[in-house]
């Protein structure tokens, strides 16, 4: 949807063909989905259980699960059986895991048909997608080019991992199979950007966004933030994930804060703060991170602004639903859509602000409920 009267925060997003990852669509008009991948070992269902839960939590829409051994995929079926979101399963080389994977229930099978062997075992492996309804993602890394593409071009480059890609992609049309989507990506950002830039020009299957090998929690997030904010914005991009050294629900919590950004998908609080100085009437940067934690469990869209002092802290408000601006002698100004609403000493401020984000909240989806009733 166009923004008429904001016309420079349009992105116009590429149009792609719609697939589905078990009940998620993926590509045309779809939102864009948030993806994590586990990093229990799959063979121990329970932990592996556990983390999908809590992915699933914190918003995550898809997650993955690596399949490299027998073990693995055995495990596989509880896992799917009890994840509430679609599970894809991670296979390198051997078809035979993504066979089992895809008996087990798996939703998409994240492989490269190329690295998997002979025409005949390809033609298996569709078959078996094809029989269970799974999707595939064929998954170009520059970090695993094949071998002739590396003597071809020299080095891991753009048009090596189009090249790859599009390889690929003839393996699964030769097989009338085209419930697939791609990625090429590189931990170089550069790389990356230009790889995705090419390929999304030679095909129209959805884009999976993401830098791989990104790094750190704090380097990965803004390495990611710059590699896919830089494509989102160009409209590039049906579905992303963000790859961290890091507990994978942070990935999930980083993907959503650059989708939100965008202002590509909504969901929760989106905090607008101050980077404090010595005008602020309050510890700001205290509050912003007790009032992070203290939001985590509200899903609902809806802006909240922590600012410091009165230089900003009502323009900030005006554009927010709920507002806390620092003042004099100990106490604050609450704004409630943009307006003056009442003061707030600081003392108990935190509380208070909770309460009035999670009324607020509620607020929201009776409105929204309504109206949908209303249009039906």
């Amino acid at each position: 949807m166009h923004n008429h009267i904001r016309p420079w925060r349009n992105i116009d997003r590429r149009v792609s063909r719609k697939i589905h990852v078990g009940s998620v669509p993926v590509g045309g008009d779809a939102p864009i989905s948030v993806q994590t991948m586990t990093n229990t070992l799959t063979h121990d269902a329970k932990a592996t259980i556990e983390q999908v839960l809590a992915c699933a939590e914190a918003g995550a829409d898809i997650v993955r699960v690596s399949c490299p051994d027998e073990p693995s995929t055995a495990a596989l079926a509880e896992i799917v059986r009890e994840s509430p979101v679609p599970i894809v399963a991670d296979i390198h080389f051997h078809y035979k895991r993504a066979i089992e994977a895809a008996e087990a229930g798996a939703a998409c099978l994240r492989i490269n048909p190329g690295n998997i062997g002979s025409a005949e075992r390809v033609r298996e492996v569709v078959k078996a997608a094809k029989d269970h309804g799974c999707s595939m993602r064929i998954g170009v890394n520059a970090g695993s080019l094949e071998r002739h593409l590396l003597e071809k071009y020299g080095e891991p480059c753009p048009d090596a991992m189009v090249e790859s890609g599009l390889d690929h992609i003839k393996l699964l049309q030769d097989n009338d199979f085209h419930e697939f989507k791609i990625s090429v990506k590189a931990s170089d950002v550069f790389l990356a950007s230009a790889a995705y830039m090419a390929i999304a020009d030679a095909t129209d299957a959805p884009l999976h966004l993401g830098i791989t090998e990104a790094g750190s929690h704090y380097a990965g997030t803004v390495k990611s933030a710059i590699g896919m904010g830089n494509l989102l914005w160009a409209g590039l991009g049906d579905t992303i994930r963000v790859s961290l050294s890091a507990d994978p629900v942070e990935e999930v919590k980083a993907g959503f804060e650059i989708l939100k950004a965008l202002g590509l998908r909504h969901r929760g609080v989106n905090i607008i703060s101050c980077p404090s100085c010595a005008r602020q009437g309050f510890d700001v940067i205290a509050t912003v991170s007790e009032l992070e934690q203290r939001l985590e469990h509200v899903k609902t869209p809806m802006s909240l602004s922590i600012i410091g002092c009165v230089v900003n802290g009502p323009g900030e408000a005006l554009m927010t639903d709920v507002g806390f601006t620092g003042g004099g002698n100990g106490a604050g100004m609450i704004y409630m859509a943009g307006k003056q609403d009442h003061k707030q000493g600081n003392d108990g401020m935190i509380d208070h602000i909770v309460e009035l984000v999670e009324k607020r909240a509620e607020q929201i989806e009776t409105e929204r409920v309504a109206a949908q009733e209303a249009a039906e």
